[in-house]
């Protein structure tokens, strides 16, 4: 039987604002991806990396650009080659790795290689604001998620660290730049942030700036977000970073993932495993690739108004996969 593929747009509401150094947003357009053989129905979910100027629409535009080959039964291996990287594939790939489970009756992380399947600790994330914003949600945040990650922008940093600090004393805590140190001295900029147990920096400087951190001895160890989206990208970040941000939408799909995730320890890099603005939907694969992750930041969710019924259920920050859709 041949397979259907059905894409839409949903548009979710954010729980306030969702800030970074780039801007805020009070919403995400999610694309959401259907593959039908018939008795069973795989499902997707990809966010646009808006920083590749990717769109809701383009990314939707491209899904649907795919609607032969995924009738003629593409397979998700072959889906690695037949498209670039990105949101679009992201959603496909996941919608196959459903269908397949649904199909076989086979949970997704079996098929994954994995011998069993358990709750992750996710971190929860704090909005970039000023020092007595971020110190007040952490407080609020802090007796539920012992996990915080810190949005950071530069100019004033170590105030909103000491801040989070002072709400949140017994917390871990993560931050990310999103490559807002670019001209600074990072070596510096992380030896400030030391004292309040700081114990992982995302993304420093700009992504094809990596250049900036060679030779620069971080007393934190520093990890590659936007410098590394697949396997493609994994030469570049050794001597530079300790460790890499693996997400869905930025890979194109669990199955590269996966790969990148198993290539990128085989390099000596520590794993983080992150995610965009998304539902339950986007996030229940990458609780996948989260198993051997040394830090887990797959909050989107959490982030949102409202989530898909059911989800991903989050108790004091940890992350259990939904049944229904195979993937736990």
């Amino acid at each position: 039987m041949m397979r259907r593929l059905d894409v839409r747009i949903e548009t979710w509401p954010v729980a306030g604002a969702f800030t970074i150094a780039r801007g805020a947003k009070t919403q995400v357009d999610v694309v959401c991806v259907e593959i039908a053989d018939g008795p069973h129905v795989g499902r997707g979910e990809g966010t646009a990396i808006y920083y590749h100027g990717e769109s809701a629409e383009s990314v939707a535009e491209q899904a649907r650009a795919m609607a032969r080959a995924v009738a003629s039964g593409i397979d998700r291996h072959a889906l690695l080659t037949a498209m670039p990287r990105g949101a679009a594939r992201n959603a496909i790939d996941a919608a196959l790795w459903d269908l397949e489970a649904k199909a076989s009756g086979v949970r997704a992380w079996a098929s994954a290689g994995l011998p069993a399947i358990a709750p992750v600790q996710s971190a929860f994330t704090i909005s970039v604001a000023d020092p007595a914003t971020m110190e007040a949600d952490a407080r609020v945040a802090a007796p539920t998620y012992p996990l915080l990650k810190l949005k950071l922008a530069g100019e004033g940093d170590l105030d909103r660290v000491a801040a989070v600090r002072r709400g949140a004393p017994d917390a871990r805590l993560i931050v990310d730049a999103n490559e807002s140190w670019t001209g600074r001295d990072v070596a510096d900029e992380a030896a400030r942030l030391l004292p309040f147990g700081v114990e992982l920096i995302e993304q420093p400087v700009a992504a094809g700036q990596d250049h900036l951190l060679d030779g620069v001895i971080s007393p934190i160890p520093l990890c590659a977000d936007e410098s590394c989206q697949d396997r493609a990208d994994l030469a570049r970040c050794r001597g530079r970073y300790a460790a890499i941000n693996i997400k869905l939408d930025k890979a194109g799909g669990l199955t590269e993932a996966l790969a990148l995730a198993a290539e990128g320890k085989a390099a000596g890099l520590e794993i983080m495993v992150g995610c965009m603005l998304s539902t339950s939907l986007g996030i229940a694969p990458a609780t996948i690739v989260a198993q051997d992750a040394r830090w887990v930041d797959i909050d989107g969710p959490l982030l949102l108004a409202r989530d898909r019924v059911p989800g991903v259920a989050f108790a004091n920050g940890i992350a259990s996969p939904p049944d229904p859709a195979l993937w736990g």
